[in-house]
């Protein structure tokens, strides 16, 4: 699990304003993906206080502090800001009066400001900080976005992955990583892979070199994260190994507890892989929408053999 994001980074991916320049925040950290509203501890109530989470102040925080004498918020304000909060954050274009900044500065609690709604601005951060916090591993394989899909692919090195990547990209498809995927866990239900900064829409093609993507493709052929929705495991052709030829049971692996449909992809000297895998992609995105195409053959297949039967018995 990621243990800890960058004051700094919060920031600039938020896009707040800073109300106390004098605090150096390069090294400030955020432990915890929540937000909290701190309307009681304005009060004086205390207990229970999850101060290392951000504090928002909206509206209601606001106005209740409008209508306390400058005695009272010199009492309230070093209370709240003596403990390890990262930072106040002021939403809806709010600005700290300068009790409060001088308080904070002296407390070294940086201020911020944000002209978005309470609201919307609690919910953009914890998912930016749900993604950030998330559990995270990182695995060899490649990871393109196909047809919407995320399509995770693995196996051993020099068996063609990075060049069925590169096939799927000309096709029209887009990679997020090549080599090293990073995975997060941002939900119980969701995987996100994305490419470490230093290998971000590169290459890797044995005997060639590496290959910029983003350069040769432009833009539109990379992408910087995509959910895992299906895992293609490329294996050597064994001549002595049963393959599934017909798809009526999803075969699973699992990262970070979640368990993802896998399909082990044989592979052997003219088997054009790209396609298979964008077939696979299709195939997948067909059942999530109520179709299956095994199912259908195993049915036409047992209505056939009913029908045989029936008219023996005739």
């Amino acid at each position: 699990m990621g243990e800890f994001v960058y004051l700094k980074d919060a920031v600039e991916a938020l896009g707040l304003k800073c109300f106390t320049p004098e605090i150096d925040i390069s090294r400030k950290k955020i432990r915890q993906p929540e937000v909290n509203r701190p309307a009681l501890q304005l009060t004086g109530y205390f207990e229970n206080f999850e101060c290392e989470r951000l504090q928002c102040i909206g509206n209601v925080e606001e106005s209740y502090m409008n209508h306390m004498s400058d005695e009272e918020k010199e009492e309230r304000y070093n209370a709240l800001l003596s403990h390890p909060i990262p930072a106040l954050i002021f939403c809806q274009g709010l600005e700290p009066g300068p009790i409060l900044r001088r308080r904070a500065v002296e407390h070294d609690v940086p201020l911020f400001g944000t002209t978005k709604t309470t609201s919307n601005f609690i919910a953009e951060s914890i998912r930016w900080l749900n993604v950030e916090l998330a559990p995270y591993i990182s695995i060899h394989g490649v990871l393109v976005d196909v047809y919407g899909e995320g399509v995770l692919i693995t196996g051993e090195s020099g068996i063609g992955k990075s060049e069925t990547a590169l096939e799927l990209v000309k096709r029209g498809h887009r990679l997020v990583s090549d080599d090293v995927v990073v995975i997060r866990k941002v939900s119980e239900n969701t995987l996100v892979g994305s490419a470490p900064d230093i290998t971000k829409h590169f290459i890797e093609l044995r005997g060639i070199g590496i290959v910029d993507i983003k350069t040769m493709f432009g833009v539109s052929s990379v992408k910087d994260t995509q959910s895992i929705d299906l895992v293609i495991r490329l294996e050597e052709w064994d001549r002595d190994k049963e393959y599934d030829r017909f798809g009526l049971e999803d075969q699973y692996t699992e990262y970070l507890g979640k368990k993802v449909v896998c399909h082990n992809l044989p592979v052997r000297p003219g088997r054009n892989l790209a396609i298979v895998v964008e077939s696979a992609a299709v195939n997948f995105r067909q059942k999530k929408m109520g179709y299956n195409a095994a199912q259908e053959l195993s049915n036409r297949i047992q209505s056939k053999i009913a029908r045989r039967r029936e008219g023996e018995e005739e």
